[in-house]
């Protein structure tokens, strides 16, 4: 699909979507649980999705209805063995539950699509291999894993991927033996590991943190609490704060815990620093335009927020200099290059570094035609550019938006912003 956006103001107010990282999480908990759980979740994307079709395949029961996730947990005495996995483009969903299959020993075959085989699994691979564990070549497809995760002493390089953290935090706890898991280098991503804390947490499982990592008892039960709920997500809300920093109204997101643990709840203090307007409330924020100037941004914990903090910093006045931002080559694009390339195609001034970005601000956006490069970020980021633009602004791959924010473009639209969608047409292996 191909969507064209004419230039327009936006303005009014908008419910954030529920936290996929943490619908990720919560619904792993809840299929592990003694016990059914009630998860009261709003929304839902192909990322969730695919999740749900994982655990649905290792034998957890999951319906959607009325807002609302209800999970019957997978039957540890009686696992399912080997059941295809189809994962989807979703790296949390395969780096969450590669982990937790090798934990139960029933082994699996994950279906992995787009970029995510070509996405790296090492040092993470390399750890289950070396405690009990058979895989498949890397970037295989099917991606296999058989045999029975041990306990014991794991360690991981931890400016890689807090995925991997993550996975082994939730696996660990299901062996008969305790674990030690033992960070190396600098944490990158701290705030997502915080978000698994806290919901191994709320299922009752008890993880201790030393000097160097983790301390993970054995024999553990996960716990039902019942019902929880899903947080509204920060990491799509603030493609909204952003239009508000450099559009002509103000823009207000709702559904927000402003004492969030997740990461891009930075992007107010982001805002404030480039020098928008912020103005919070109990549950919702809203920001507006002011004198925007570049400034330097360490992206080492904030990677989501980089493609729209990217068109931020070219509508400020002076340089902004993006930094530590190197794992987003890894991402469904090269999210580097795909930012550069389609800020620049739009007017702005960006050069790629290595491991960042430079972007010289106050050159004036045009308008014109740019992939989405199948990546849902880059979709959203142009078409929050077309507000500001000269002329409209053409994204072509863009259902790319369903990965994690699947009603993106119905919510344009109810800020004020013009949309019209354009069904692209591929012809039929068929020949006549």
């Amino acid at each position: 699909m191909n969507v064209t956006i004419a230039p327009s103001a936006l303005q009014g107010t908008v419910r954030a979507i529920p936290s996929k990282s943490q619908a990720h999480r919560l619904l792993l908990c809840a299929a592990l649980a003694d016990g059914p759980t009630e998860l009261i979740c709003s929304g839902t994307s192909e990322d969730i999705e695919a999740t749900v079709r994982c655990l649905t395949g290792l034998g957890a029961g999951i319906r959607r209805e009325n807002g609302r996730f209800w999970v019957t947990p997978l039957d540890r005495t009686h696992p399912v063995s080997q059941a295809p996995l189809a994962c989807g483009e979703s790296g949390s969903t395969l780096r969450f539950l590669l982990p937790v299959v090798c934990a139960l020993g029933t082994g699996g075959a994950f279906l992995p699509q787009g970029r995510l085989p070509q996405r790296p699994l090492s040092p993470l691979y390399e750890e289950l291999t070396a405690h009990g564990c058979t895989l498949s070549k890397p970037g295989s497809v099917p991606f296999s894993c058989g045999g029975q995760l041990q306990s014991g002493r794991y360690t991981l390089a931890a400016d890689v991927s807090s995925q991997y953290v993550s996975g082994l935090l939730f696996a660990l706890p299901l062996l008969a033996g305790d674990s030690e898991l033992t960070l190396t280098g600098q944490v990158e991503s701290r705030p997502y590991i915080d978000m698994t804390l806290h919901a191994l947490k709320a299922f009752g499982i008890a993880v201790r943190e030393t000097g160097s990592g983790f301390s993970i008892p054995g024999g553990q039960r996960y716990r039902s609490p019942g019902t929880v709920n899903v947080e509204g997500d920060w990491s799509n809300a603030a493609f909204w704060l952003c239009a508000g920093a450099i559009g002509e109204h103000p823009v207000t997101v709702t559904n927000l815990n402003t004492a969030s643990l997740q990461g891009d709840r930075a992007c107010l203090a982001l805002l404030e620093r480039f020098g928008a307007r912020v103005k919070r409330s109990d549950d919702s924020v809203t920001v507006s335009g002011g004198d925007l100037r570049g400034l330097e941004l360490d992206a080492k914990d904030v990677p989501d927020l980089v493609p729209v903090f990217a068109l931020v910093a070219a509508a400020a006045e002076g340089v902004t200099v993006i930094r530590n931002a190197g794992r987003l080559r890894l991402k469904e694009s090269d999210r580097l290059k795909a930012v550069a390339e389609t800020l620049t195609a739009l007017g702005a001034a960006v050069s790629e570094q290595p491991d960042g970005l430079v972007i010289r601000g106050g050159h004036p956006l045009s308008g014109g035609v740019v992939s989405s490069w199948g990546d849902h970020r880059i979709a959203m980021t142009a078409a929050i550019a077309a507000q500001c633009a000269g002329g409209p602004v053409t994204i072509t791959g863009a259902e790319a938006v369903n990965k994690s924010y699947p009603d993106f473009y119905t919510h344009f639209r109810r800020l004020g912003g013009s949309v019209t969608e354009e069904a692209t047409w591929h012809p039929s292996s068929e020949t006549i």
